[in-house]
């Protein structure tokens, strides 16, 4: 916990603000994306970008001296393209990428490639249930059935069918909000956020990371080691300090830090 920044919520919204968020330069903010600080969308590709938050994201970076990354799923190139001309400090692919200097080069090659016969199995086997998207993203497979929820039951059936046939302990199998992913085991958010966290400005700063999902409970499960604190979307998650009801509280939270506001008590 970081005890000389406590929270609370105001009367309307559950949003957790710090009691005075005039002084953020203790602190490192880490920031998942679809789901914490986007709405989630049928498709990937139909995620929504409110026209304020890259404004928003900036003015809260100055804030805390530029210790502000996010950190998703996606790939980092796809980012920078929601919220250019703002580059942030990102790790992207669960950790298979990562950026921890906003003007310096994307770290990829952290892990291999898909298998591309074991890629194309499960590709066959999504494929064989219409409507399902398939998201290659070169390190790891993710089959989203948002659209077709009826299909869910039948992919998962069939998906794990095929994992477990392939019978290779270096990939795992993660289920997130209506979408299944396939990567290597040995990198998550989790490892991927103790790596960002000894490069400046996030080293001996006690950070705050924002999730919504199954995959960002590895990065929640880190943050007592920093003396920080993890927040969830959605819903409270085993092991957190608090959560927001949806990503739109998130956006007010960030705008209210991004003013240095304090909340009315």
């Amino acid at each position: 916990m970081i005890s000389s920044t406590p929270f609370i919520k105001e009367r309307d919204w559950t949003l957790l603000v710090p009691l005075d968020p005039r002084d953020l330069s203790h602190l490192a903010l880490l920031l998942d994306v679809d789901g914490t600080l986007l709405d989630i969308a049928p498709t990937p590709q139909q995620v929504q970008v409110p026209a304020s938050l890259a404004s928003t994201l900036a003015r809260v970076r100055e804030r805390v001296g530029g210790a502000l990354a996010l950190v998703s799923g996606r790939p980092i190139a796809e980012l920078d393209a929601f919220f250019a001309p703002l580059r942030l400090p990102a790790i992207g692919g669960h950790g298979a990428e990562m950026r921890p200097v906003a003007a310096g080069t994307i770290l990829n090659g952290r892990t291999p490639p898909l298998d591309p016969v074991f890629k194309q199995r499960l590709k066959d086997v999504a494929a064989a249930h219409s409507g399902v998207v398939i998201e290659d993203k070169g390190y790891s497979l993710a089959l989203h059935y948002r659209m077709v929820p009826k299909q869910g039951l039948g992919l998962v059936h069939d998906v794990r069918r095929a994992f477990e046939a392939w019978a290779d302990p270096s990939f795992e199998l993660l289920g997130g909000k209506a979408v299944l992913e396939i990567k290597f085991a040995g990198f998550n958010k989790g490892t991927a956020v103790r790596d960002l966290m000894t490069y400046p400005p996030f080293s001996g700063r006690a950070p705050i990371f924002v999730g919504d999902d199954r995959t960002d409970e590895d990065a929640f499960a880190v943050m007592p080691d920093f003396n920080g604190q993890a927040m969830s979307v959605g819903r409270k998650f085993p092991g957190i300090d608090d959560y927001f009801n949806a990503p739109a509280d998130v956006r007010r939270w960030l705008e209210r830090l991004s003013e240095g506001v304090a909340v009315p008590s």
